[in-house]
């Protein structure tokens, strides 16, 4: 008993970037589960991934600007993420493509702009680091920063949450009632980009996305309503970065994506074995509809 608590603990009572990393993978948790619910409800998963790519160019200026720093990595993504989140909106509102075509377009622009920027002006290791992130050199500042990022969307969440839902599934009665839908739009777009540019610090631009959209996808199997759901996310987000850090401290591999991989295991485990849509279950019902 004693072997299993060292094995589960001790790596985290040892060393103090083991718990700077857990505490992050905890804030990170805490705020790309309900977001990525909502990407989830909104059928805007892969617009997710289209933000986390286009985040990287803005990284890539800040990088230019002042290197590795947190601050300015993290400005530079909010803005370039936004601007391209609005630009995509513009192009699907005012020509005929729509806006999962423009979101792809961009992102694919955005990810190769950023890559030439840093490859330009840094290092193949500056390169890794962006698109792959080191969570576990999360520090005090960006254990403040996800920290702060997590509390903002939360009570912002709060703030609109009926709204927001509404708008989710009936826009039409959102508008004719007066409910601002575009604004909600584009809050939620905001708290989109802020979670993945919280994501970004501590798992890379590439890795981000995992976290904000896996966990949310595999609780869609096991719940039945949005915060049901949220919390079943959250909790699969942190078994994720729990696990994930334990496989990368004992075998000694890449903490990022040891993250995403127990994240992608959970959303496999999910599909299959889900009470809401799985397979198996799924495989259940039908003899009954049949009959």
């Amino acid at each position: 008993m004693n072997e299993l608590y060292d094995f589960l603990v001790a790596p985290f009572q040892e060393f103090l970037f083991m718990r700077h990393a857990l505490a992050a993978c905890l804030a990170l948790a805490l705020g790309c589960g309900p977001v990525g619910m909502l990407l989830v409800l909104r059928r805007m998963s892969l617009m997710g991934d289209a933000l986390s790519h286009a985040v990287l160019p803005g990284a890539a200026i800040g990088f230019l600007v002042s290197g590795l720093s947190l601050y300015s990595m993290t400005i530079g993504g909010v803005i370039v993420g936004l601007l391209v989140a609005l630009i995509a909106g513009a192009v699907s509102r005012y020509t005929s493509l729509r806006e999962d075509a423009s979101f792809a377009a961009l992102y694919l622009v955005s990810i190769a702009v950023g890559v030439l920027i840093i490859s330009v002006r840094g290092s193949n290791i500056d390169l890794i680091h962006v698109l792959f992130g080191t969570i576990l050199a999360v520090d005090d500042p960006a254990l403040i920063l996800v920290a702060s990022i997590t509390t903002l969307t939360l009570f912002t969440l709060a703030l609109i949450y009926r709204p927001l839902m509404v708008e989710c599934f009936d826009p039409d009665f959102l508008r004719s009632v007066g409910g601002h839908g575009a604004a909600m739009h584009f809050v939620f777009l905001v708290l989109v980009v802020l979670n993945l540019v919280a994501g970004f610090t501590a798992l890379g631009t590439l890795m981000a996305v995992g976290m904000l959209m896996l966990p949310a996808a595999s609780a869609h199997f096991w719940g039945r309503h949005f915060w049901s759901d949220s919390l079943i996310a959250v909790l699969i987000a942190l078994f994720s970065g729990y696990c994930g850090l334990l496989l990368s401290f004992y075998g000694d591999l890449p903490s990022g994506p040891s993250i995403i991989l127990v994240a992608g295991g959970c959303y496999l485990f999910s599909m299959l074995f889900g009470k809401k849509g799985g397979l198996l279950s799924r495989a259940q019902a039908e003899p009954h509809l049949n009959g």
